[in-house]
């Protein structure tokens, strides 16, 4: 009997082990997780990442030393991914998801991206063989402290866009590029070379803002206005006829634009109408 309940009692004691073995308790991680992203242009670009703070230590030279391989973050290695090939750091990507290390220095860093998504902090194995490609960037001093190590994507253009990492006082920028004409350009001749409905104002405002074909943007933009007199329509067809040079006729078009903004309590175009007006009449 005395053996069983002492195999009884070893047995509880086992199970309340493996119980508290396995309890764990949620709580707020020293570095938490974070994601950006960014449409830029027609390529969607995203970071993920883990957000170390300054914690009243020294981060740059010292907590993260110049000179050697850094995950850039915390945690797993940062990601960044990208839907399309672009121009990274004025380097040529290929669409996918990369590890992104860098060395710091005081002055500038170089940026790695890395195929190995896994190797995280142990860079005591990091292998160049497995770099994407590797360029430098000059860093800048802040004039304030960012306590929490941030990304951030800026000066958005509609192909372009700057990506900013910025923790301490520092901060570094990298130029992201993507192919955006000859994208749109196949879009607009297959679509106008096929049946149905035609985006006429996509085309003719894709024409006016990238210095094409004047004519032809005008010419769309007529047929978009037998679909009907709509004031946004109309404004870009005085702005054709501005950039054409036809004064007379872009000051003409913005009036009849101006009142159909106002039939619909379109302040916005009605300022907007309103400012190419007076532009016009100066000149």
């Amino acid at each position: 009997m005395k053996r069983v309940i002492t195999s009884l009692s070893a047995w509880i004691l086992m199970a309340l082990m493996a119980v508290s073995v396995q309890a764990q308790i949620d709580m707020p991680a020293p570095s938490p997780a974070a994601k950006v992203e960014q449409t830029v242009g027609l390529t969607d670009v995203s970071v993920m990442y883990s957000r170390p703070g300054v914690k009243g230590r020294t981060v740059f030279g010292d907590l993260v030393p110049f000179d050697k391989v850094w995950r850039t973050g915390a945690n797993s290695s940062t990601q960044i991914t990208f839907s399309d090939d672009v121009k990274f750091g004025g380097k040529d990507v290929k669409a996918g998801t990369y590890a992104l290390y860098s060395i710091p220095t005081a002055s500038e860093w170089t940026f790695m991206l890395y195929s190995d998504l896994k190797l995280g902090g142990n860079v005591a194995k990091y292998e160049e063989a497995n770099e994407v490609v590797r360029f430098t960037v000059p860093s800048k001093k802040l004039p304030m402290s960012v306590e929490s190590m941030m990304f951030m994507f800026d000066d958005l253009t509609d192909n372009s866009a700057t990506l900013t990492l910025a923790w301490e006082s520092t901060m570094v920028t990298i130029d992201i590029e993507t192919e955006v004409d000859s994208r749109v350009m196949k879009q607009i001749e297959s679509t106008m070379a096929g049946p149905g409905y035609y985006p006429y104002f996509q085309a003719a405002t894709y024409y006016y803002n990238t210095d094409r074909d004047l004519d032809k943007a005008l010419e769309w933009i007529n047929m978009s206005l037998e679909q009907g007199d709509r004031f946004w329509v109309m404004t870009m067809k005085a702005r054709i006829l501005g950039k054409k040079g036809d004064t007379a006729d872009a000051i003409a078009t913005a009036k009849k634009a101006k009142a159909l903004a106002e039939e619909a309590s379109n302040a916005d175009y009605v300022k907007i109408n309103s400012d190419l007006i007076a532009e016009w009449e100066g000149m």
